[in-house]
């Protein structure tokens, strides 16, 4: 008999694994509050499309993407510009959020997976310390397995017991307040650098992007404080007066959105359960872009699951996936939440001052949906490095704080690689403790 397999919530990392295990005679089943054919927000995404190849998916049509521009990156006054230089081998595809969801669910029902959809997911259902089931607005419904892709705010995460170990709410700057919609173009003359992204703007913790299309203007601003009407038309003020190809006529989108940027949780298995996509903090910390990580996630989860030939599914057999993830893309990620954090303490003019004097530049902010490392975008010669230094020693009160982010990575990078190999309950939790600790904010 094989195992059933419930999948809470239809996230991207979610419908992948849930299509790999189905492929393998199991049971699944996906459980989503949403109607049929409404999922994915009024917008286009990217992601690196290698990821789909890793999860046993085909590419979508030609028709339903392109690759996306390089970004220019500016600093709180948009007076310097400092460009991204991705090689062709890695550019990310932009495709409609709602088209890579029909791609996704098509594959995943052509592999035999079953969607229910209208169905509000309340809480997890618990025999002891193990997961069992879900308990829904169409009754409850019990697995063998529950796979959380249900988001940042799963309500299965969320309401877990203390017993499971595992991280609940996101914490202080673990997330960007997003609203993201799509303007006419104030004019038509030719824009120099099309997809403009703008740190701190207008002096606010986050960032915002305005990219010229052909047809309309995106704008996309990011912040850590609680977004308002007010707060939004601000800032969008304050592009449109340095970027006059941002109209003021809504023609789509106009969403408020939460995303996580922060570190992968540092539990994310427990007796039957498993946490994947948002719903286990996988995006890029500094962009916030997620899906591409979820499919290489959903690939490992599944080895996993597979491997586990008595369907055992407890905390034991499942540990191997996050030390999978932890290798392949957890520990890197968890270095770039330090990179987030220093942004999250920088004051704009001490960004405008690395601007200024080559402290960054844009082979540094080469990063992009596709990153998952320091080491995937920063490549410094021994001169770079020099001069570097010599322009951060200007400013003490800089220097103080990027010294003391190169502390804190290092000591990710120790924790992480002192991860137990194996489950085992006491030096699990005792690892998490330490892992926790480096993104403390004091």
């Amino acid at each position: 008999m094989s195992a059933k397999i419930i999948v809470a919530g239809a996230g991207h990392g979610g419908i992948a694994v849930a299509a790999i295990l189905a492929q393998n005679g199991y049971d699944v089943t996906v459980y989503e509050k949403e109607k049929e054919g409404t999922l994915g927000y009024d917008w286009t995404d990217i992601f690196a499309p290698g990821a789909l190849k890793i999860a046993g998916i085909d590419m979508p049509d030609e028709e339903k993407y392109e690759y996306k521009e390089n970004m220019t990156f500016y600093s709180t006054n948009m007076k310097i510009g400092l460009r991204q230089d991705v090689s062709p081998d890695q550019l990310e595809i932009k495709m409609e959020r709602k088209d890579i969801y029909a791609h996704l669910i098509n594959h995943a029902v052509n592999c035999g997976v079953k969607f229910v959809y209208e169905c509000k997911i309340e809480c997890p259902l618990m025999a002891g310390n193990r997961v069992v089931g879900i308990k829904t607005s169409l009754g409850n419904f019990y697995g063998d397995l529950i796979i959380d892709a249900a988001g940042i705010d799963s309500p299965v995460r969320t309401k877990l017991p203390a017993v499971c170990g595992i991280e609940k709410i996101p914490g202080d700057f673990s997330q960007f307040n997003v609203f993201r919609a799509f303007y006419n173009r104030g004019t038509e003359e030719e824009v120099k650098d099309k997809y403009k992204v703008c740190l701190l703007p207008g002096g606010n913790t986050g960032v915002g992007w305005i990219a010229a299309e052909e047809e309309y203007s995106d704008l996309l601003i990011g912040l850590f404080e609680k977004l308002t009407d007010e707060k939004v038309n601000e800032i969008a003020t304050l592009f449109r007066s340095e970027n006059p190809v941002l109209g003021t006529e809504l023609k789509r989108g106009g969403q408020y959105v939460k995303i996580p940027v922060r570190q992968p949780l540092a539990i994310m298995v427990c007796d039957g359960y498993a946490a994947i996509g948002d719903s286990a903090f996988m995006t890029v910390p500094v962009i916030g872009s997620g899906i591409a990580n979820s499919l290489r996630a959903s690939r490992m989860l599944a080895d996993t699951v597979i491997a586990d030939k008595y369907n055992c599914f407890c905390a034991d057999t499942l540990w191997d996936y996050q030390v999978k993830y932890y290798k392949n893309l957890g520990s890197g990620l968890a270095q770039l939440a330090c990179v987030k954090l220093l942004l999250a303490e920088l004051k704009p003019e001490e960004l405008d001052f690395m601007f200024e004097n080559g402290i960054l530049t844009g082979k540094d902010l080469t990063i992009g949906a596709d990153s998952t490392s320091l080491v995937s975008f920063i490549n410094f010669s021994p001169t770079d490095m020099i001069n570097k230094a010599k322009n951060v020693c200007k400013d003490t009160v800089l220097l103080k704080k990027i010294l003391m982010t190169g502390k804190r990575i290092a000591s990710v990078v120790a924790v992480t690689t002192t991860m137990p190999r194996h489950w085992n309950r006491q030096s699990v939790f005792r690892w998490a403790k330490q892992y926790k600790m480096c993104f403390q904010i004091k």
